[in-house]
């Protein structure tokens, strides 16, 4: 049979209502209590229902994820790390995929938070930079976590990289390697990430004593197209760059199919580096050096300060790592 909350208590030797205490995370159980509650769920295999917590604590015991972006694989990563800290708490994820580019994103988010009746959320880019949907949130006195906020960093709790710092690393191993003209494909406009990284781009150049060049810079959407439409521009220069950095892997790829297609070799003929490490960076030719956003870990940290007894407005920074793969190299001569 499947145990029930009182075999918990007897084999614990604690009542009922202490182990509710337990299991809903609250802050005045001992810790030598609390270590005997967890040790008779884990002998036990005990896995309280959602339906009856929610009756006694007037809680859903459910948080929702809202998350939009160009790349399935940032997509897949951030719910693996919210649904991975929601499974240690005993809490249902419920994903909310939507469209940033939507007339109704304010409302369809503020409906989520109404009808379902979640006990937090989780938001990420760019809907964290819409004014007008974290002025209707608020408005719900609902807990809610941040992802890579750009404007609104101080309005509640979020997680973030230092992405401007992120890029200006990729920036020196790129200078490091004797590139003087680098180009530089920007992400979606709507993304706060996109101006960082531009931003580090750009304070490395001046770090360098290298004039910045408008030239060098082109748009892009964050997806495979963008990247090949910035390659193609960006090698049609009377004097291309040596070295293009794309802002996601995702055109960082696009670049490199470009670089293929017209019979350069990378990095020989041209460097190519992205930013993520997302799945694409490992499985393309040469793979891709890169900057790694541990983006699994920043669903896992947003969750856990979503999911904190004493949920405050903590900004909580993730490091970054720059990987080195094989599509970098030392510039050409003259480069």
């Amino acid at each position: 049979m499947r145990p029930k909350i009182d075999d918990v208590a007897r084999l614990a030797q604690v009542s009922i209502k202490t182990v509710s205490r337990v299991l809903n995370n609250e802050l005045r159980v001992a810790e030598d209590t609390r270590a005997r509650v967890h040790a008779a769920v884990a002998t036990l295999n005990y896995r309280p229902s959602f339906a009856a917590r929610s009756l006694a604590g007037h809680r859903s015991f459910q948080i929702a994820l809202a998350c939009d972006n160009p790349s399935p694989y940032y997509v897949y990563e951030m719910q693996s790390g919210v649904r991975d800290r929601c499974v240690a708490e005993g809490v249902r994820m419920i994903a909310q995929p939507y469209d940033h580019d939507s007339d109704q994103l304010a409302e369809d988010i503020e409906s989520l938070v109404a009808t379902s009746g979640v006990d937090g959320l989780i938001l990420t880019p760019p809907a964290t930079d819409y004014a007008q949907v974290l002025d209707l949130i608020a408005r719900h006195d609902i807990r809610f976590v941040l992802v890579s906020p750009g404007s609104a960093q101080d309005l509640t709790a979020s997680v973030f990289i230092d992405n401007a710092g992120a890029a200006a690393a990729m920036m020196r191993h790129l200078l490091a390697l004797g590139h003087r003209r680098i180009g530089f494909i920007c992400g979606h406009g709507s993304y706060a990430t996109s101006d960082q990284r531009l931003a580090g781009y750009r304070s490395a150049l001046d770090d360098a004593g290298i004039a910045f060049d408008p030239a060098l810079v082109r748009p892009g959407n964050y997806d495979f197209a963008a990247g090949v439409d910035a390659g193609e521009a960006l090698l049609a220069l009377a004097a291309p760059p040596t070295a293009i950095f794309a802002a996601n892997d995702e055109m960082a790829a696009g670049m490199l199919s470009v670089a293929h297609h017209r019979g350069l070799s990378v990095p020989n003929d041209l460097s190519i580096a992205g930013f993520g490490d997302d799945a694409v960076a490992r499985f393309v030719w040469p793979p891709l050096t890169t900057i790694r956003q541990p983006v699994r870990r920043m669903g896992y940290e947003a969750a856990d300060l979503l999911l904190a007894p004493d949920f405050r407005a903590e900004r909580r920074e993730i490091p970054f790592e720059l990987i080195r793969r094989q599509s970098t190299g030392p510039a050409r001569s003259g480069g």
